[in-house]
């Protein structure tokens, strides 16, 4: 039996995304430094999910965090 052309491979790992409250609480930034370091390209861009609506790749506020904590 054929995949259905728009399946998702049981390979792949759905990607969460965060809304910016939950990455507020994650960085322990405000918005308005969130917003200001994205304009500097200090900290990763949100991806559009609707007209109104962005939210972060929960793997690219997890890398970025990775990159600020000093080694053990």
């Amino acid at each position: 039996m054929q995949a259905h052309p728009h399946s998702v491979s049981s390979s792949l790992t759905p990607q969460a995304l965060l809304r910016l409250p939950k990455v507020m609480n994650t960085t322990g930034l405000g918005r308005s430094t969130i917003y200001r370091m994205v304009a500097k390209k200090q900290f990763p861009r949100p991806i559009k999910i609707s007209v109104r609506a962005v939210a972060w790749r929960q793997t690219d506020i997890a890398d970025w965090i990775e990159a600020r904590t000093p080694p053990a």
